[in-house]
């Protein structure tokens, strides 16, 4: 059974396009790797631009800055 993780910041992915998500990536293991889509799972977690951070900043400082 695949397991697929997606994280993305909480900033207004609607329910249409994580269904899109959903889809694609279920079709991408089906497609690659044969994979029945009826045993694959996509968990998309949305996490708050506090909360991520790289290169020693939060999400919200770096795009606030235009980075």
């Amino acid at each position: 059974m695949p397991y697929v993780n997606i994280r993305i910041t909480r900033e207004g992915a609607t329910a249409a396009q994580k269904a899109q998500l959903i889809r694609g990536a279920t079709q991408l293991l089906a497609d690659v790797l044969g994979k029945d889509p009826r045993s694959t799972v996509v968990v998309i977690d949305e996490i708050d631009p506090d909360n991520w951070g790289f290169a020693g900043e939060t999400t919200t400082e770096r795009r606030k800055a235009g980075r």
